[in-house]
C-alpha cells in the first residue's frame, strides 16, 4: 500500500493511501525521536497503535519504514 508524506508543524507524518493509518515522527523535548503508528478501527485489518522512542533520527526513520511494511491489509501490526 502507498503512503503520502505530509510536513507538519511539529514533525513529519505519513498517511496510508486508504486513510486508515498514520505514522508520525517527531523529536521529543528530551532530544529523542518518537515514532507513532496509529491504525483506525475501521481499517480492514482492525485497529492498532504502537509508539516507540529511539535515540537518533536515522533509527526513527528506519522504524517508520518498518511500520509501513507491517501495516498492509495482510499484516497485524
Amino acid at each position: 500500500m502507498e503512503w503520502e508524506e505530509l510536513d507538519r508543524e511539529n514533525g513529519r507524518e505519513w498517511e496510508r493511501e486508504d486513510g486508515y493509518a498514520v505514522i508520525r515522527l517527531r523529536q521529543t523535548a528530551r532530544g529523542e525521536w518518537a515514532v507513532t503508528f496509529d491504525r483506525l478501527e475501521q481499517a480492514p485489518e482492525g485497529s492498532a497503535y504502537q509508539r516507540v522512542t529511539v535515540g537518533s533520527e536515522d533509527a526513527a526513520l528506519s522504524r517508520v519504514e518498518t511500520f509501513k511494511q507491517r501495516s498492509g491489509p495482510e499484516a497485524d501490526a
